[in-house]
Formats: C-alpha cells, structure tokens, sequence
C-alpha cells in the first residue's frame, strides 16, 4: 500500500441518537428515519441504501412519528403539537400546522394518501386533508379519556383503531363514534399493572393487531370485541410493529432488542385454516427497538443503540445477490470531521458544538505495523458551541487552520482562529454577506483564500477571505438549467480554477472559477454520488456513487479518461460491488500521482491506476497474502485494489502530507458504553 506515518485518532467523542421512528414509502423505494434527537434521515433503497438527505434536528422539536402521503410527501409530528412537512428539495423543516390536542404520539396516514390521522395527549383522533399547500384540519372524531399512543387506518379507510393504556377503540371514520371499546386485559385476573398498547394494526380481514406493555402480541375479532389468539413473544414490552403489505407476514420490535417475525400459516398443510406462528427471532440490536418497518422482500428496525437494520427475507428473493445482504448502519454517510492540513487540525462536529485539536506528534521512525511512542500528545484546543436550540448543518475548517465555518438552518458563522503559541483564541468574522441560510456543505479552497458555501438550488456561494479577518461575496454560481434541490457536495481543485458540486438530484456541475461561469455538466448515471475530488496535477474529476462505480472524468476535456472507460468496459471485482457501505472521502498521493485513495466505514483502500484491475477470480483483499509471497510470486498477483481493514469503523481519512495519513475511528463500544442501560436478559448458564 505504500508506508505512511498513520496517526490513529480514537478521540472522537460521537455518539450517534437512536432511532425513534421510521417511515417506509408505499410503493416507494426510501425509507424515512427520525431519531431521538429530531433529526430526520432518507435512505433511497433504489440507490443502493444511500443516506441521500438529512435534516438536522432541534433540541425543541421531538419526532414521535413520521409517515409517506400524497406520494412523496413527508410528514412528521411529536410532543411538540405540530404537524410538519419537510422540505426534501432543501433539505430543511418546512410548513408546520398546531395540531390543537397537545403533544401528538401517533400519526398515520390514509391508503390514498389525502388525509392523516393523528392521536394527541388529550385522547382525541383528529383528521387532516393532505392538501397542495401543505395539510388542513378536517374533523375531529370521538374522543376518550387518555393519550392515544398508536392509531391505524383500515385498508378501505373506513374505520381506524386507536390504542391508549388498557384499551384499544375503533372508530366509524364516516360518523366520527367509536364503534368498540376493547380491554387488553379483561381476560387476566387482578391485573396489577397497566397495560400500554404500544402499536396497533387494522387488518382487511377484520382483525386488529395489539402489541403491548406485556410483551403480547394479540390478534382480535374487533367486531364482536373478542380475543382470537394471544401471543407471548417477549419477557418485556413489545414497542413496534408492522404488517406486510399482503398481511400474511408481521414484524415487532421489543425492549429487550430482539426483532420477531411473526407469519400467517396453515395449521395443516394443504388446509385453509390458519393461525399466526412466530417463526423467527433476530437479536441485532443491543436496547430498545422503537420502530419497525416490513418493505416486500425485507424486515426494517431501528433501535436505541442508533443501529438501522435491514434484513432480507431470502424466501422472497428470486436469487442469490447483493439485495440479499444483511444490512446494518450506524453512523451517517456525510462527512463529520475536516482536517487543517497544514496546522495539523481536526475539526469535529457535533449535534450542538464543534471540537477543534490538535494532533499528537513523534520523533521515531520505525517498520510497518510498529507503534511509535508520542513527544507531544493531542491536544484539545477549544469547542464552540452554537448558539440556539438549532443543530448544525455543517462545519469546515481551512488547510492553513486560520479559518472556521459552521451553518445551522438559519445562521452561518465565520471565524478566525489565532494562534498564540500553544493557545488558541476565536474571533467571529464581523459583516458576513447575508445570504439566504442554511448552508448545507462549507469548502474552503486549497490555498485558504476562498470559501464555498453550498446552497438550495443548486447554487453554490463564492466567498473571498480577507485579511486580518473578513470576507466579500464574490459570485454565485448556478446551473444553467436550474435545479430544485441543495448542494450536498463540494470539490474544488488545488490550482483554484475548477469547482465540482452535486446537488440533490445527482447532477455534477463543474465551474470555471476564474471566470466564475459554467464549464461543463458530467454525464447523468443513475445512481447517487458519495464522493468526488479533483486530482491536483492533472485536474480529473475522480467519482463514487453510492453503489460503489468509480469512475474518472477530465474537466478540461469535457470527457471520460481512458481508465474510466477501461474500468466501465472491463466491470469492477464481484466483491467491491457487493460492499454495502459507500465511499465518503476520497484523496490523492502526492508520491504517486497514480494512487487514489479513498474510504468507506470498513476499508482504506489505495487504488493504483498504473496496475490491472482485478477479475473476479482474483483474491480482492489480497495485502495480507503478498507479504507471505516471494517477490516473483507477488508480482503475478499485484492488481489496482490495494485494501486495509485495520481502521474500523473509520468516519475520517486524509493525507497530513506525502508521508502522513490521519484516520479517525469511533470504535462502537466506546459510545455504547455511553447509552442507557438496556434491559437485562436472562443469559444462559447465569
């Protein structure tokens, strides 16, 4: 791989939030995600389980509950009392309507799609029309004494069933009455404790589906109000859970982590009586599974423990491939480190505050794989907080380590870092151009004279630093064609004189800057992009998308380099396609101008133009077997793919200088540790 001094920094103190609640799109393909700290994600299946949109939360605004309408329209609420739309074209929180019955615990939309319903902290279920300009209040329907936690439509949209603590009703959509009043518990004798129906489910069959405080998951004849069968799936409480959309197959999430399914089978084989079996037990996550989701071919569950889960349901695959995969996601697909080069700064990102260090340093040289004693230890420089409830959007710091950006939805802010000695003090940057916010990614230049602020629509701001400490707005750059949605990323070339961005609907735009006018757009592939850089001697645009294609475009030829055409021609190794987190930074080797490198969470991986590129039949993940090798043994076996899986999970990768590497890892039971405390289980043998 070529040796490089790695500095190993493990003092990144993330902790993701857990996941609340999620939302599978209807005959869709994205999946919406909101954790415990408001922040609401968007996975697109289609492209390969990216995480193409975020919105960052605000410690005022909780999400209990997010639901699809209308299509593509995406609608959240919580303790707050509002009903919200967001805005996924800019990435941000847009109309919000009081929903006029207190905090709102559940909110669930029609089969159509026009209307949602909501359940709120005074007992009552409220509907709202799904409108062109957002959402407006229909009617209020029946309502009882204490907070309704789970609410469902039936499929025809006539009925909706809504459950409380002990009870669970269901209510005559047309007139607005409860038509049944269900007692969890009048079958148990003296029930000491009450019983809270966590989630429910209206079945076409005429069935409702309660899960419970209990850990049961109960089957009933809502008409006539009697209890068809009663299932005892967990020792604790049974928090979610979802049908299939051909109601033969349902999943719950419980507080113990395990995930079960439960399925609707024959009681004899070949009979047309059947029952509900659970029939398989998964135990992926570590702490309470909140929500749930049941895609056609897939079980979905996010936990406390911040885990996505994705897990296939091989009966429903036609054959053996990447959509297979059990898939598992952690941390985001965005970049929460920048590095100052030059001063040998991290910059770190939290929900709140920014971290800025300084990294260690050593006298001693030594062989591969040695740990080298530090002279100077790293070195926690200040945090900066932000101020308000807003979380950030983004931050940057420059090469040199003078510069500090960072945008939340309705500010950015500016500063200049100073240096006295081993101190360091902040000064804010008075009279920044005002300019219509959030920012949604911060680049500065190469040689920290320009900063690049990402903005919706696809424009992107050019900001010319001054000194001692200002800035003046140069120029804002445009697509020619316009563009609906934000930059999500930015990549300027060393020389200064090309700027690349990707916007939310996959277009990459390459700017002259020096004239500030539009150069050229990259050819559309359908996929999305995770990352891009310009490489610093020959200015070609190298590119990953999201489900893991490489390829290289030259900017001052307006086309494909001969290698990428190779590469397409020639198809990547089974096993690099088949990986399922997407490369997120990618860097060039200032020793070779051949080697590209580039990370995901799992690998570090130095792609050597000047050698062939891997078949099938070769061994991907060959370093480890090279060293064994004699050297003509070796030279038969070398390819492009040059792969470390050393640094794990690993959220940030860049050279310091042509010897110098800097990874940062956050190791997952460093912030585990930092979680509540789960339900204890009964392990065996103890």
């Amino acid at each position: 791989m070529g040796e490089f001094q790695v500095h190993r920094v493990r003092f990144f103190g993330l902790v993701p939030a857990g996941v609340r609640c999620i939302a599978y799109q209807p005959r869709g393909t994205r999946l919406a995600l909101a954790r415990t700290d408001g922040t609401v994600e968007v996975y697109n299946f289609a492209a390969n389980y990216f995480q193409e949109k975020v919105i960052p939360g605000h410690e005022a605004r909780s999400v209990e509950s997010l639901c699809w309408a209308a299509g593509a329209r995406l609608f959240g609420a919580g303790l707050g009392g509002d009903i919200t739309e967001y805005d996924l074209a800019g990435l941000s929180v847009g109309r919000g309507v009081d929903g006029g019955g207190g905090p709102v615990w559940s909110m669930v939309a029609n089969g159509t799609g026009t209307q949602l319903a909501i359940g709120c902290e005074d007992g009552s279920v409220k509907i709202f029309q799904v409108v062109a300009e957002g959402i407006q209040f229909e009617r209020n329907l029946d309502r009882r004494k204490g907070r309704v936690l789970c609410l469902s439509w039936h499929p025809s949209d006539t009925h909706i069933v809504a459950g409380s603590i002990d009870f669970f009703r269901v209510i005559d959509v047309a007139s607005g009455q409860t038509v049944q009043r269900i007692m969890v518990n009048h079958h148990v004798e003296k029930a000491k404790r009450e019983c809270v129906v966590w989630a429910i489910a209206l079945l076409s069959s005429g069935t409702a589906v309660s899960a419970d405080s209990f850990g049961r998951v109960q089957f009933w004849d809502w008409q006539q109000g009697t209890l068809a069968e009663s299932c005892a799936v967990s020792t604790s409480a049974v928090l979610s859970l979802a049908v299939s959309e051909k109601e033969d197959s349902i999943v719950v999430g419980t507080s113990t982590g395990a995930t079960l399914q439960l399925q609707l089978l024959p009681v004899r084989l070949g009979g047309l009586e059947k029952q509900w079996v659970r029939t398989k037990v998964f135990q992926f996550h570590s702490h309470d599974v909140r929500a749930v989701a049941h895609s056609p071919t897939a079980l979905i569950s996010g936990g406390l423990d911040a885990q996505l889960v994705i897990r296939p349901l091989m009966e429903k695959m036609q054959k053996k491939n990447y959509d297979a995969v059990l898939r598992k996601f952690i941390f985001p697909h965005r970049r929460l480190v920048s590095c100052a080069r030059k001063a040998r700064l991290l910059l770190f990102q939290f929900s709140q505050y920014l971290e800025l260090w300084r990294l260690g340093s050593t006298e001693e040289t030594g062989k591969d794989g040695e740990v080298l004693p530090l002279c100077r230890m790293p070195e926690h420089l200040l945090q900066l907080k932000s101020k308000g409830p807003e979380h950030i959007y983004c931050s940057s710091v420059s090469p040199c380590g003078t510069w500090l950006g960072y945008s939340t939805a309705s500010r950015f802010q500016l500063y200049r870092v100073h240096c006295d000695g081993d101190g360091v003090s902040l000064s804010k940057v008075p009279k920044v151009p005002k300019l219509l916010p959030p920012a949604y990614q911060l680049q500065f230049s190469a040689g920290s004279d320009s900063l690049f602020v990402a903005s919706a629509r696809g424009s992107v701001h050019v900001f010319q630093l001054l000194e001692p400490g200002g800035c003046k707005h140069l120029h804002t750059l445009r697509p020619p064609s316009g563009c609906s949605e934000a930059v999500y990323l930015l990549a300027p070339s060393a020389d200064g004189r090309w700027l690349a961005a990707v916007s939310g609907d996959w277009a990459i735009h390459i700017y002259n800057l020096k004239c500030f006018k539009h150069h050229c757009v990259v050819p559309r592939y359908d996929c999305a992009v995770s990352a891009l850089a310009i490489h610093p001697t020959t200015n070609n645009l190298v590119i990953a998308y999201s489900d893991q294609q490489l390829s290289e475009f030259s900017i001052p030829e307006k086309q494909y380099t001969g290698w990428s055409r190779a590469v397409q021609s020639r198809g990547l190794h089974r096993l690099w396609l088949e990986r399922d987190s997407p490369i997120t930074h990618i860097t060039f080797n200032p020793k070779n101008a051949s080697h590209i490198l580039l990370h995901d969470t799992f690998l570090l991986c130095v792609l050597d133009k000047s050698l062939p590129l891997p078949d099938d039949g070769a061994i991907l993940m060959n370093q480890s077997t090279l060293k064994q090798l004699p050297e003509t043994a070796r030279k038969r076996q070398l390819h492009a793919f040059k792969i470390c899986k050393k640094f794990q999970p690993l959220l940030f990768m860049d050279l310091l200088d042509k010897n110098c590497l800097v990874v940062v890892e956050r190791p997952i039971m460093d912030f585990k540790t930092q979680l509540p405390q789960p339900v204890q289980q009964k392990k065996f043998g103890t």
